[in-house]
């Protein structure tokens, strides 16, 4: 089989698996909550971000009110993420631009995207998949643990930025964005990183990892 045909039944067997592709961060539909919770989660699980953002945006409800915020008292509202300062004030920055540039609008460009403060391409591709619809690949952990074991890159190629670009030229478009949060949820399933459940796996066949 060709990258191209292996990736393809591999996108038909996980929505078999998992029907509903939803981000695991709940943003409920708030463009800013899914940007600040990107964020958030670099370095953390989804679910403490979900829990931290619980009380901060119940304290801090509004993209103005991140703007407008102790900078200290933000820090300590997100410091159970880790790296909670460099966080925070990406954070406040963001809000700010956000609200003078862009008219506290999220944009729709890649180019746009990365000119925000702590957004990078992994956020950028999030933001591009879930909130306008575009075709977007999410290299985050498991993406780029899973692209190895399926034989997309080279094994041992951790580079996300690599990882994106081979699993863009071979993923359909339309359905790239559903596929990255499939991968996450087969990941944290069957595929993990230090104890992959093979025996098991339904997907086995188009895998590459060498077996004992």
């Amino acid at each position: 089989m060709t990258k191209k045909e292996r990736i393809n039944a591999l996108i038909v067997a996980l929505e078999q698996r998992y029907p509903s592709a939803e981000c695991a961060l709940e943003y409920n539909g708030d463009p800013w909550r899914l940007l600040v919770m990107g964020r958030l989660s670099a370095q953390c699980t989804d679910a403490r971000v979900n829990e931290v953002c619980r009380s901060l945006f119940a304290r801090y409800p509004t993209m103005a009110d991140f703007a407008e915020a102790d900078v200290t008292e933000l820090e300590e509202a997100v410091r159970p993420c880790g790296l909670y300062r460099v966080k925070a004030q990406n954070l406040q920055d963001a809000a700010r631009m956000l609200l003078t540039e862009f008219d506290g609008r999220i944009p729709d460009t890649m180019e746009e995207l990365l000119r925000i403060p702590g957004v990078g391409r992994k956020i950028a591709n999030l933001l591009l998949g879930d909130l306008f619809g575009k075709p977007a690949i999410v290299a985050d952990t498991h993406c780029i643990r899973l692209a190895g074991r399926f034989g997309f890159v080279p094994a041992g190629e951790r580079d996300p930025y690599k990882v994106e670009r081979a699993l863009a030229a071979i993923t359909p478009p339309e359905k790239s964005s559903d596929f990255c949060h499939r991968l996450v949820l087969f990941g944290r399933e069957v595929c993990s990183a230090r104890a992959p459940k093979c025996t098991v796996c339904p997907v086995h066949d188009l895998c590459k990892r060498p077996r004992d």
